[in-house]
């Protein structure tokens, strides 16, 4: 287990350095890879294309994931795009002006490495996805389409309607069950991983409970890759589905992986706003929809008329009124925190005044209801099962909703974490967005990891690893991880309090939404680490769990993941709390010009944060960026 951080970047011109990671890496004799077990948790877009990927190169995979199917992986929920610097618009796109947007996009709080090699593999991964077949849009020609998205002022992002991830996801899963039937993927659908088990400081398996029965179970590896996703239900209210937790790369955290900027999540700008205190989710609307929807509050503080009788010299359309170049594609911080300060000013709509409107008003007067309808017609359709109202006719309401988490585990070029034989891919790692992920971005890094850049690292690990001893789930320290896993269950379900663990949750959530969200100040954080501290106290004393362990307990799975909640949004104050600046997604109010804009420091934040868990008194660890090929600059979309 590793206490320095070593990014492993290569070296070489920005455009050779994957070249020259690939030349001088170790290869592993196909027979040998035979006699290599390897272990993937989660089956989204990640971890089933590594998981299908590394079976096709010839090593023996177990895939574990908690829903009852891979193809119900949260990838599917993704909409808009994925981006790739291909061109085709012939409008001035390139590898390196993607991976200058991408890198002005996360306000560059990422490595430059990273983030070109996410742009340089974005073409090639477009003709992946064709060959298996992808629907993508086309031109009436056949040639694929573009539509542009937040950040940019290109069109790249490829797309299949509103459906994106859907397809994506179909594909992948394909491609894994292709592995399954021939015998080498093994699947463990509604399966959990509740702890990490090291072996010499080595990650060499984990304990599992199997959601059906309540069983512990042991699987050992010669490494093991998370790719898990992300953790911004920590808010509750999120786009994110209800069974997304982030106890995988928290349990890795305890046992020794680093984790990078927790307090970088994104809120997106376009979700439908919260109706009840009942709610548990959020539902996301696709940032492609601001391509030709326009997003206005009324000039009138409080107006309580209808959108359509609100004439236009009485709308403000405040993003293209602040942010003239981009408008309504600004970046989803900069759109989510100017819907909140319209929103908080007083000029929020709806019945609870906590919405803005999207409108295609002058979007089907320019182009037609035909073609919006071939654009967004899914979205439309289901704006209106949700809601009735059919948006066509009547702008649409959105508010902002936690969505992404750019922070997770800290891993190097290779996508290892701290812990050797662990591997972070996809959302569960903090890679290549810094501190803003832009749209469309979220597929492309979850895709490029598992299919291109773990089957090319993985191996420069597995080579040494061979020549060690096979390990089994016999060894003690399986019996060690598994019993302190029966015994922190045991414990929740003791407990036998009086408050539902969605009291627990819902408080929480308000906790972390109104002092770690979108805007943070020094005393709201030092304010949420206290109440937070109470409120687990309070939940180790009178949480209820009804049911037993060796059963389906949906409660429970609830329980022990918010036990994680808690102590990670410790953990994420704690990060917004020591990074004095405003960067990105993290706004603190202290620091930001008289415009409302934020005041980056370079000079002293110009680094990954990194904490090591130390008993729950977390120790930061600083990664200095180096920029070598690009000097940061003022993030100015005006």
């Amino acid at each position: 287990m590793k206490t320095t951080l070593d990014s492993k970047i290569p070296g070489g011109s920005l455009e050779d350095k994957w070249r020259n990671y690939q030349l001088k890496s170790q290869l592993i004799n196909p027979a040998n890879k035979k006699k290599l077990n390897l272990i993937v948790v989660g089956s989204g877009l990640s971890g089933a294309g590594a998981a299908a990927t590394l079976a096709e190169l010839g090593y023996d995979v177990k895939c574990f994931c908690y829903q009852d199917s891979a193809r119900r992986a949260h990838s599917v929920a993704a909409q808009g795009g994925i981006n790739a610097a291909k061109n085709y618009q012939h409008d001035g796109d390139s590898v390196y002006r993607m991976f200058y947007d991408t890198l002005k996009g996360g306000d560059f709080r990422s490595r430059e490495a990273n983030t070109y090699r996410l742009a340089e593999l974005s073409g090639p991964l477009i003709d992946h996805f064709v060959q298996q077949g992808v629907p993508f849009a086309r031109e009436y020609g056949g040639t694929l389409v573009n539509r542009s998205f937040g950040g940019v002022q290109v069109q790249r992002t490829f797309y299949a309607r509103g459906q994106t991830g859907q397809q994506l996801l179909l594909a992948a899963y394909s491609q894994l069950y292709k592995m399954v039937n021939a015998k080498k993927v093994k699947m463990f659908p509604r399966s959990e991983m509740v702890d990490l088990v090291l072996i010499d400081g080595k990650a060499k398996g984990i304990i599992v409970r199997n959601l059906v029965t309540g069983k512990l179970e042991r699987y050992c590896a010669d490494a093991v890759v998370l790719a898990t996703g992300g953790y911004s239900r920590v808010f509750r209210l999120s786009t994110l589905a209800i069974g997304c937790n982030g106890s995988a790369i928290w349990k890795a955290h305890k046992k020794g992986a680093f984790f990078a900027a927790p307090s970088f999540t994104q809120i997106h700008p376009t979700a439908l706003p919260q109706s009840s205190e009942a709610q548990s989710k959020l539902t996301l609307m696709s940032e492609s929809l601001r391509n030709d929807g326009r997003i206005w509050v009324p000039k009138q503080e409080n107006d309580s008329r209808k959108p359509g009788d609100i004439p236009e010299n009485e709308r403000d359309y405040y993003l293209e009124r602040r942010y003239p170049s981009f408008g309504n594609l600004a970046p989803r911080d900069i759109a989510s925190r100017a819907a909140k300060e319209r929103i908080d000013s007083g000029f929020g709509v709806g019945r609870l005044k906590n919405a803005v409107y999207l409108d295609f008003k002058h979007a089907i007067e320019k182009f037609g209801l035909e073609t919006i309808t071939d654009r967004y017609g899914n979205l439309f359709n289901m704006y209106k099962k949700i809601t009735g109202i059919d948006a066509y006719t009547t702008p649409m309401l959105i508010s902002p909703a936690a969505h992404f988490s750019m922070g997770g585990l800290w891993v190097d070029y290779e996508l290892m974490t701290t812990i050797s034989g662990l591997y972070a891919v996809g959302e569960c790692n903090f890679s290549d967005h810094g501190a803003n992920r832009l749209g469309a971005n979220s597929l492309l890094q979850a895709s490029v990891d598992g299919y291109f850049i773990l089957p090319n690292t993985i191996n420069n690990y597995l080579a040494d690893e061979i020549k060690s001893e096979q390990v089994s789930t016999e060894h003690p320290e399986f019996e060690k991880a598994e019993q302190a896993a029966l015994e922190h269950i045991e414990k929740i379900l003791n407990i036998n309090g009086s408050k539902t663990v969605d009291h627990f949750h819902r408080n929480l959530g308000k906790i972390m939404w109104h002092q770690c969200a979108m805007s943070r100040t020094r005393q709201g954080l030092e304010k949420a680490i206290s109440e937070i501290s109470a409120l687990r106290a309070d939940f180790w004393t009178n949480v209820k769990v009804t049911g037993s362990q060796f059963e389906l307990n949906s409660e429970l799975e609830k329980a022990y993941r918010l036990a994680d909640f808690i102590d990670l949004s410790l953990l994420m104050c704690t990060d917004a709390l020591q990074r004095e600046e405003s960067c990105g997604a993290h706004f603190r109010e202290e620091f930001q010009t008289e415009e409302g804009e934020a005041v980056r420091d370079d000079e002293n934040f110009a680094y990954v944060s990194a904490w090591e868990y130390n008993d729950g008194d977390f120790k930061l660890h600083k990664e200095p960026l180096q920029f070598e090929f690009v000097k940061p600059t003022i993030r100015s979309y005006k």
